[in-house]
């Protein structure tokens, strides 16, 4: 009897094997560092070889509590056992105190659900247009949503259309219109850009994107008086700001306001799902009506249960107080360090923005040494290494990352 041949082994795929498969057959829309993970736990993710490496980007905050927290993990695991998609086309038991608790967290009265932040980002426009023609009496076609520069809402057509961003808008047009774009901080120049058909004031409470901006004290404020003041909803943009990253659950409570429209995204699904979503009132929502907006994944029972433990997890301010106490600490270490690369630092609670002089080059290349350290961050607009890591790392874990920032920066 002829004995079978044992088939081989098939060999894993080394991590240049994984990035020239990425390469080959994906498109080329990010620059990723070439690290390939496999796996990940907290602060910390596991490559393909099993080196392992502290995350301080977070997925740009969608990862706010960690990778893979196992509350989360669990409450995705059973719903998966139960029920994982009904469409909006019939009720379910998770949607509705979805958004029951989340009304009860941000403080507002109505939720519309949908997956991505730009998703959200075009419900807040869709809304505040529908608004401005229902409530305000603006002229049919004439609604006006005023935004900030150096903003970043999104990359759909509607969103870069208002983008002042080269990359992200050339060759994309025509463009969308409606939109007139004021500097971030100034709210002389909103006051002065405001006029009888203006239905919205779009703002980030800290810009992300243009390198960890914080708008100068009391500005958010005075936008708040003076939506207030011009029937304007004033919407702020959460989506990367909020849910715990700045020591608070929403950012915009550093300046003790209320928007009109908050919009939700990244860390509501708790890493583990696309959710977002516009929060607002009643009398603001009930212009929406059946048809007009929706999406088939939007408010899905799986995405909805995950969410719900996400509220039970911030309603306990755990993290808000991690971020806060942690983000402190971070801040006054990398001062005190006093590296000589560094211009200034910007950003509030685990958010921070290392500025890099320009005669000390790009932020690009200290993001590659850093990667050979085993710590993963990223560059934003050229100059700017971000900061943001999960908000359950330890004084010890920032200890660790420090150590690693000032052997490159220093």
């Amino acid at each position: 009897m002829t004995k079978k041949a044992t088939p081989k082994k098939k060999a894993a795929l080394t991590a240049h094997d994984h990035i020239h498969v990425t390469e080959d057959f994906g498109a080329h829309n990010y620059h990723p560092l070439p690290v390939v993970i496999a796996k990940g736990n907290g602060v910390w993710v596991t490559d393909v070889a099993g080196k392992k490496y502290m995350d301080m980007l977070a997925a740009y905050s969608a990862v706010n509590f960690g990778h893979c927290p196992r509350p989360i993990i669990a409450a995705a695991k059973k719903q998966l056992d139960r029920v994982t998609l009904t469409s909006r086309a019939f009720f379910n038991d998770q949607t509705g105190m979805f958004f029951k608790e989340l009304c009860k967290l941000t403080g507002m009265e109505c939720i519309l659900p949908m997956n991505t932040g730009a998703e959200g980002v075009e419900t807040a426009i869709k809304t505040a247009r529908k608004w401005g023609y229902t409530k305000k009496k603006i002229p049919d076609g004439k609604a006006k949503i005023i935004v900030c520069s150096e903003n970043f809402h999104g990359r759909t057509t509607t969103i870069i259309s208002f983008s002042t961003d080269p990359s992200a808008k050339a060759g994309f047009g025509p463009y969308t219109p409606g939109f007139q774009v004021v500097p971030y901080g100034d709210a002389k120049a909103l006051e002065a850009a405001i006029d009888d058909n203006t239905a919205a004031f779009l703002v980030e409470p800290i810009q992300g994107e243009a390198g960890i901006v914080v708008p100068p004290e009391g500005y958010l404020k005075e936008v708040r008086r003076i939506c207030t003041k011009k029937n304007v909803l004033m919407i702020a943009d959460e989506i990367q700001s909020g849910l715990g990253r700045t020591g608070y659950t929403f950012a915009i409570e550093h300046d003790g306001v209320k928007p009109d429209i908050m919009i939700l995204g990244k860390a509501i699904g708790g890493g583990v799902m696309p959710l977002s979503c516009i929060a607002t009132r009643k009398e603001i929502m009930e212009v929406i009506r059946p048809g007009e907006h929706g999406s088939t994944f939007g408010g899905n029972p799986l995405a909805c249960a995950i969410g719900r433990k996400v509220i039970e997890i911030l309603s306990t301010g755990k993290y808000q107080k991690n971020a806060k106490v942690m983000g402190d600490y971070l801040f006054k270490k990398v001062r005190a360090a006093n590296l000589a690369p560094v211009k200034e630092l910007r950003g509030r609670g685990l958010w921070m923005g290392i500025v890099i002089k320009d005669e000390f080059g790009k932020a690009r290349p200290y993001c590659e040494r850093l990667m050979a350290e085993g710590l993963l961050c990223k560059e934003t607009h050229d100059q700017v290494i971000r900061l943001a890591p999960p908000l359950c790392i330890t004084k010890k874990e920032i200890d660790w990352a420090v150590a690693r920032l000032v052997k490159v920066l220093g």
